[in-house]
């Protein structure tokens, strides 16, 4: 004998399935406002993404610095230039910063002086080694 109150699988009624949108038809959504008037959007939009761009260069140069058989040179030019994003996250307000703030101002800038600092001390205690690398 069925229970009133709880009705079984049966006594439901069949309701219609919704469609699913595929991820092409979401609209976009973004956190900025959108631009004003028939101007084209500017890349980097902030200050702070062109400094971004700038680091992002250095340590690719110094990348190759280091592939060219000058490592110490190479890393201390990726270390100051961690040290320079460092400085320049403390400088730029958050919405300033662009890619360069992921988190709390002091940690985005923590983070990337301990990361410059140990780059810098690690090419400058590290022996040379005979014959070799």
């Amino acid at each position: 004998m069925a229970d009133p109150h709880h009705p079984g699988q049966d006594d439901q009624p069949e309701r219609p399935e919704r469609p699913v949108e595929p991820p092409e038809t979401v609209p976009p959504v973004s956190a900025e406002p959108p631009p004003e008037g028939d101007e084209p959007r500017r890349y980097p939009s902030t200050i702070g993404g062109a400094f971004y761009l700038l680091v992002l260069g250095v340590v690719g140069v110094s990348m190759v610095i280091v592939a060219l058989d000058e490592w110490r040179t190479g890393v201390r030019l990726m270390g100051g230039a961690l040290l320079f994003a460092a400085a320049v996250r403390l400088v730029l307000r958050r919405r300033d910063a662009g890619m360069l703030a992921v988190r709390h101002k002091v940690l985005d800038a923590a983070v990337l002086v301990v990361l410059g600092v140990s780059l810098i001390f690690l090419a400058g205690s590290i022996p040379d080694q005979p014959g070799g690398f």
